[in-house]
């Protein structure tokens, strides 16, 4: 499997249930297309817009290699962290397994608060997604087995090496460039996952993150010039095959790696920090617990 290959061999997933964040758009629509074709069990695509969850499956149908049966529409928003409790209680109570979790979604929108007054690059990015995986964490790990780990994937940023983080501000109240802030949250998912797979260890679970590349997506659809810088960019099926390549490369049998081009490469420093990811995560579930203390439970 490589992002040169213009396809992907096909793969067995019908036992599988699977968790894709962000299927709507870019990459997470060609990743979602892509995964569907491989028969999981129950593929759970959490939406924000009920408008553009049907015309992802509009999309699928007309493709030629999609399969909309395998698919179910979810509600969930990553700006509002209730929302993001309802939709994993609700997959704990319905479905009680999980084999995948691609953390896709992303944003490098303008400067802006969430409903829950977090900076929306740090939310939508980072926090509501450590929130969604802190709440499978249980499911998954009773799904996983020897022969068959789970698999936690992120798709983060070449963006990642440009980011710093900063344990008193991790909201960002310092931060007014939106360059800083996209770099930031793309480096605070590389840090959760490596400190996710330590955390895992022996539990028959995979954490890995990943650089999808240069892909022409809309990520930065209110910004001009990331806008139009990225119309030039390769094509959404790329970049899904590299965020597909952590979880389904048969080679790949340990986490706490960092892919580029499906390539293991070395991520910034701070990622590396095993001292700076366990107060990093320590502050994000301080942050989530004054917020509202029932978050996580």
């Amino acid at each position: 499997m490589g992002s040169s290959q213009s396809t992907i061999s096909s793969f067995d997933l019908s036992n599988k249930v699977i968790i894709i964040t962000g299927s709507t758009n870019g990459i997470g629509k060609s990743l979602a297309r892509i995964i569907s074709s491989y028969n999981p069990k129950r593929l759970i695509l959490p939406i924000r817009n009920k408008k553009n969850g049907e015309l992802l499956l509009d999309y699928i149908k007309v493709s030629k290699d999609g399969n909309v049966e395998c698919i179910e529409l979810w509600h969930m928003d990553l700006a509002d962290l209730h929302s993001v409790k309802n939709f994993a209680d609700k997959f704990i109570k319905e479905i009680g397994e999980l084999h995948y979790l691609w953390n896709n979604a992303g944003i490098c929108s303008e400067i802006a608060k969430t409903k829950d007054n977090f900076e929306q690059q740090f939310q939508v990015n980072h926090l509501s997604h450590f929130l969604l995986t802190s709440l499978l964490i249980s499911t998954i790990k009773n799904s996983a087995t020897p022969e068959s780990p789970c698999k936690i994937i992120y798709t983060s940023s070449y963006a990642q090496r440009f980011g710093k983080i900063n344990l008193d501000n991790l909201n960002d109240e310092q931060t007014r460039s939106l360059s800083e802030l996209y770099s930031n949250s793309k480096l605070m998912n590389i840090i959760y996952s490596n400190e996710l797979n330590r955390r895992l260890k022996d539990s028959n679970i995979i954490s890995t993150a990943c650089h999808p590349g240069f892909i022409s997506t809309n990520i930065g659809s209110n910004n001009f010039f990331i806008n139009f810088i990225l119309r030039f960019g390769k094509s959404p099926d790329i970049g899904a095959i590299n965020v597909m390549y952590p979880a389904l490369d048969p080679n790949i049998n340990e986490g706490g790696k960092y892919f580029e081009d499906c390539k293991e490469v070395k991520p910034n420093d701070q990622a590396l920090d095993e001292e700076l990811a366990k107060k990093f995560w320590e502050k994000c579930e301080d942050i989530l617990n004054n917020y509202d203390s029932n978050l996580l439970k």
